[in-house]
């Protein structure tokens, strides 16, 4: 009865054990797929603000320009 109880006990034990570690484990992809997702939008965002960042000096030059012709 007493070995019964033990068994019971252990098996408990482990199962709880196994659902921590697949929980940890869940933890871990998913700050993985999070920092991948965060290098990917990095590097999108640094490519549209060279291409913003150009845009606006072309919308200068051309409004510079338009100013000097008013004159």
């Amino acid at each position: 009865m007493q070995d019964q109880r033990i068994a019971k006990i252990a098996a408990v034990a482990v199962n709880i054990t196994k659902v921590l570690i697949i929980i940890y484990l869940g933890f871990l992809e998913v700050f993985k797929i999070g920092k991948l997702i965060k290098e990917n939008l990095d590097a999108e965002l640094d490519i549209s603000r060279k291409w913003a960042s150009q845009n606006y000096s072309i919308l200068k030059k051309r409004l510079a320009k338009q100013t000097v012709a008013r004159v």
